[in-house]
């Protein structure tokens, strides 16, 4: 692959300027977008280097800490569109549900699916790791929004639990859908564009979209199984 000139990045913000300048004609409020953009650059940047850094030293304690970190980021993320006074000590539960239904995802996929040796190998099991953390934080992220709609609104418990799953894993299913005939998903796309034979890339391919299917599913009802206990538990008291 050939390296992108840094004037050509740059050109890559045209499409988003005109969905900031249609915001703005909208009066929509833009100053979030900016800050999304600015923590987007320093945080690709400043991952660039480290993860530079960290592959040469391909330490377990390294991984580890990272992956540590990324599971404390994300579930601090996912609860973003809920964040009031009524979600006090959901982050413990959105933690425990990512790093169980991401965290047993990422560790089958790469100890049997991908037989990774050794277990800690950093260019593998960290892109892996940020994919399954992404889409897992991602379902619990409108699951747990639904959910809270749902309750607002009077739903039973069960029927308020039932649609947030199904909210949660819209995404994940849409993407299911579309793999293949409207997208070709990162992953895939990068093998291509390195070289790799199409039909090698879809066979990782397919092994990503398992591995986050199964992890974005098995987060939000881990995550919505905890809600409905505490729920519960409200009512009885």
């Amino acid at each position: 692959m050939t390296t992108i000139p840094i004037i050509n990045v740059a050109l890559a913000f045209i499409p988003v300027l005109v969905v900031l300048i249609v915001m703005f004609r909208w009066s929509l409020a833009i100053g979030d977008s900016f800050v999304a953009l600015g923590r987007m650059l320093i945080q690709l940047i400043v991952i660039g280097y480290a993860l530079t850094w960290i592959f040469v030293l391909d330490s377990p304690l390294l991984v580890l800490a990272l992956l540590s970190a990324m599971l404390l980021i994300a579930s601090s993320i996912a609860l973003r569109p809920v964040a009031d006074s009524k979600t006090q000590g959901d982050y413990g539960r959105a933690l425990f549900s990512i790093s169980c239904g991401g965290g047993l995802t990422l560790a089958f996929i790469t100890l049997f699916v991908l037989t990774l040796d050794p277990w800690y190998k950093a260019n593998t099991m960290i892109p892996l790791a940020g994919m399954i953390f992404a889409s897992s934080m991602n379902a619990v992220s409108v699951a747990a929004e639904r959910l809270y709609m749902e309750i607002d609104h009077g739903s039973p418990p069960t029927i308020a639990r039932n649609q947030a799953f199904k909210a949660g894993l819209i995404p994940i299913f849409n993407s299911l859908l579309a793999v293949g005939l409207v997208s070709l998903p990162g992953m895939m796309t990068g093998q291509i564009l390195s070289g790799v034979s199409p039909l090698i890339a879809v066979r990782y391919q397919i092994v990503v979209m398992c591995m986050i299917t199964g992890a974005s599913g098995m987060s939000a009802a881990l995550y919505l199984y905890l809600q409905g206990k505490k729920q519960r538990a409200i009512s009885g008291s």
